[in-house]
């Protein structure tokens, strides 16, 4: 009698514990997605677990290759109070490990350091922000003429801060090569050995090759100066600190400063800097070619960037194949050289100059073979004519223009494949008029040469005040074998 009741109760109350479990299962549910959104929120960070050489391993974290990333240092390390934090950015990655190279030297770092990804969203209290977030967006503009910046945009002048710029992305757009216009414009270099014997059109891309201490950065001072451009870009890169402030100073002058923008990521910034230096340089040379200004760049020197590379590559496990240099170098190269050139019809131009280094003055050198084929002609500088006080130190005959057929007239043309023929039978018979064995009259081409060889020689060599345009130059060119006529 009493049983039914309390079985009637007992099956009343299971609904009412069933809705109670359903609530806190939700409650719980509830409360975990909010903790996974609170986790989405902050900051992930990775651990670091190794650091051998150039190169960081992290874990922790998942980050495409070009990343950036802030790297814990101790309190003390670049300044004092709390924890500093040190840039580098994403190289590689092997199974869950990432490689990070760091921006800069990186000295007291600890086994298990934070990573964090560079991002706009706040990092952890006491962390940090260096003080120019981000490497891939650069300032460009007109506020940037006279100048003088690092490789992250960054004045080293101290004229103060840039203004009248902004930022744009590191990687310019490719050009359909179709669209770009025909090289079919002469530009005067105001070097007469280059205007007469090596004309260069407007677009074209050189390569000036040489040896340490042969004379080249004065040779793109020389054409710094006095070259027909409205902007002018210059990237130095990887070279001795001393050598930037001399270049800037004493080479490049007040007048090619002015309208000049100079990028300088010396020998001792990290080899990630070196590559950012030549490629930020680029940049700034194709914003001013998309504004339809007419660019001037030189970059001293394509080889110390190819090295740069070449660092990079090795630190990171990449196999050595031709002479230590890495598959990927050879890669980057064209990568950089075809983003200058022209730009579509009616638009601007690059005209650019790249330095290569030949070691041991071995034109043979990977680098220096390897630019060779994907530039439109090379400036080869003699160490036997620098050593005889020849000065601009041009070979013509080991220098050739590859547009230049197409920029020249005949006439010139003649002139121009006479004066090497001259010169080139005066080179091979030189050992013999040397020690007097050769007889005069036995051949009047080496006759004439020899009685030609000082005219030429003047004819080739320009004090660097000195500028003769493209007219003089070629119009000098043509009186030297008018009076071959009387000689």
């Amino acid at each position: 009698m009493h049983d039914a009741p309390a079985n009637g109760q007992q099956g009343a109350s299971a609904p009412a514990a069933s809705q109670k479990h359903t609530h806190l299962w939700r409650e719980a549910l509830t409360t975990a997605s909010a903790g996974l959104a609170d986790l989405d929120s902050k900051r992930t960070c990775g651990r670091l677990t190794r650091a051998a050489g150039l190169v960081l391993e992290a874990v922790g974290l998942r980050l495409p290759v070009g990343s950036d990333c802030l790297i814990e240092l101790p309190s003390g390390q670049h300044g004092h109070g709390g924890p500093r934090t040190a840039e580098a950015e994403v190289v590689g990655f092997g199974a869950d490990r990432l490689y990070l190279m760091p921006q800069s030297d990186v000295v007291g770092l600890v086994p298990g350091a934070r990573v964090y990804p560079l991002e706009p969203s706040p990092l952890p209290a006491g962390v940090a922000q260096p003080r120019e977030p981000g490497s891939k967006r650069l300032p460009v503009g007109e506020g940037l003429l006279g100048r003088v910046l690092d490789a992250a945009g960054r004045p080293l002048d101290g004229l103060g801060p840039i203004t009248a710029a902004s930022e744009v992305p590191l990687a310019g757009t490719q050009i359909n090569p179709l669209t770009r216009a025909p090289i079919d414009t002469v530009l005067d270099t105001g070097v007469r050995a280059i205007n007469s014997m090596l004309t260069v059109g407007r677009g074209q891309r050189m390569g000036l090759f040489a040896g340490s201490g042969v004379g080249k950065s004065v040779l793109l001072g020389m054409m710094a100066r006095y070259t027909n451009a409205e902007v002018i870009v210059v990237g130095l890169i990887g070279e001795r600190g001393r050598e930037v402030k001399e270049f800037i100073e004493n080479i490049l002058g007040e007048e090619g400063r002015k309208r000049s923008v100079v990028v300088a990521a010396p020998a001792d910034t990290s080899p990630l800097l070196r590559m950012q230096g030549a490629a930020y340089a680029t940049r700034l040379a194709e914003y001013f070619r998309d504004q339809g200004r007419h660019v001037l760049l030189i970059m001293d020197s394509l080889t110390r960037y190819a090295m740069a590379q070449r660092e990079i590559a090795l630190a990171i496990g990449e196999p050595p194949a031709t002479k230590g240099y890495p598959p990927s170098v050879f890669a980057k190269l064209p990568t950089l050289v075809e983003r200058t050139g022209n730009g579509p019809e009616g638009g601007g131009s690059i005209t650019a100059f790249y330095t290569v280094l030949t070691e041991g003055d071995d034109q043979q050198d990977p680098i220096a073979d390897s630019a060779r084929a994907i530039l439109d002609g090379h400036i080869v500088l003699s160490r036997s004519l620098a050593e005889a006080g020849h000065y601009p130190a041009i070979d013509v005959e080991a220098s050739i223009s590859r547009a230049m057929t197409a920029l020249i007239d005949a006439p010139q043309f003649a002139s121009v494949r006479r004066f090497k023929q001259l010169m080139s039978r005066y080179q091979r018979n030189r050992d013999l008029i040397s020690v007097g064995a050769y007889v005069p009259g036995s051949d009047p081409e080496v006759d004439l040469a020899i009685r030609m060889h000082s005219r030429m020689e003047a004819f080739l060599q320009q004090d660097i005040p000195e500028r003769a345009d493209y007219a003089s130059s070629v119009a000098h060119l043509h009186q030297l074998f008018e009076r071959m006529q009387h000689v």
